[in-house]
């Protein structure tokens, strides 16, 4: 790059100075108008060239700068293409390695990570189920004993402790259907999204509609479960947060895959950062090779489309 930039600017001044020694024009003491007119278009004229083969040299450097400054290992994009000379395009081509290098140790980093995630979602899941779900379910049982032999004004305030536990039991079983989807492994991702959408509580006001349009191609666990998480935090968020009163969510099949797609009418992100939430699903969406596009939906809200690509080109139905 140096010896480049030397040369270019050795030929320009070279050249001016062949122009001044060999051409006609000399220079009178005191300096003539014309004589200063004449060099000053020179000068600008040299300025004019070095600052062109310069910007034309240093072109492919500022096309990196710009993809280092824009990367982003969770959106993988078009990686720059090695134009320029030999020493440029070795160095965006080492740049272009040290991405493939860095998406696929964060690809394998994230698969560890949302492996022990998932482990420990089922150990806790587990727990909850023969632990405290069987320890509160004891309690039901005694409180039932107890309350049959009691008086009637003990056995009401029994009875509604009695309520309460079994409302306490509820709340940690849906816990745990949450943590370990039990049903996916069942029944299948149908089921299991229609299990999710059953269980969003309905005292907000938030309808949800469910749209299977099958048959689907056959899927492996992981992309299942990816396509599950990533409902179940859209979902999530859409009664947490977007204050939606209906919900959308669609799984078909298009031509060579599948999507998923999740509309609200809420207030959309705005201008908010995106969350661990958000990240989390364009995390899992990396891993199974799956676009994710998050952005405001055609009727306002927001929408969360993942398209899985399959492993042949299915037809439609």
């Amino acid at each position: 790059m140096f010896r480049r930039i030397f040369l270019l600017n050795a030929a320009v001044l070279v050249a001016a100075a062949a122009l001044l020694l060999l051409g006609p024009v000399t220079i009178s003491t005191p300096v003539l108008l014309t004589e200063a007119l004449i060099l000053s278009a020179g000068l600008a004229v040299m300025l004019i060239a070095n600052a062109a083969l310069l910007r034309l040299g240093l072109a492919p450097l500022q096309r990196l700068t710009r993809a280092m400054t824009t990367i982003d290992l969770l959106r993988p994009g078009p990686r720059p293409v090695a134009a320029g000379h030999s020493e440029i395009a070795d160095l965006i081509t080492t740049f272009n390695s040290m991405l493939d290098r860095l998406e696929a140790e964060r690809a394998t980093s994230s698969a560890r990570a949302l492996s022990a995630q998932e482990g420990e979602r089922r150990r806790i899941a587990q727990e909850l189920h023969d632990e405290v779900g069987q320890t509160l379910t004891a309690v039901l049982l005694e409180l039932k004993r107890v309350a049959d032999q009691s008086p009637a004004p003990v056995r009401e305030e029994l009875l509604l402790v009695q309520e309460t536990t079994r409302g306490s039991l509820d709340e940690i079983r849906r816990i745990a259907r949450r943590l370990r989807p039990g049903v996916l492994e069942e029944l299948g991702l149908a089921s299991a999204l229609s299990a999710l959408v059953n269980e969003i509580p309905d005292h907000g006001g938030l309808t949800v509609r469910r749209r299977v349009t099958g048959p689907l191609p056959a899927l492996g666990d992981e992309v299942e479960l990816v396509l599950y998480r990533v409902a179940q935090e859209s979902l999530t968020n859409a009664v947490r947060h977007a204050r939606a009163r209906h919900v959308d969510l669609s799984l078909r099949r298009v031509p060579g895959a599948v999507e998923l797609c999740i509309r609200d009418d809420g207030r959309g992100l705005g201008g908010a950062p995106e969350g661990a939430g958000i990240r989390g699903m364009r995390e899992r969406a990396l891993l199974i090779g799956a676009g994710l596009a998050i952005g405001p939906g055609p009727d306002g809200g927001t929408e969360v489309r993942l398209t899985v690509p399959t492993t042949q080109r299915e037809p439609l139905p």
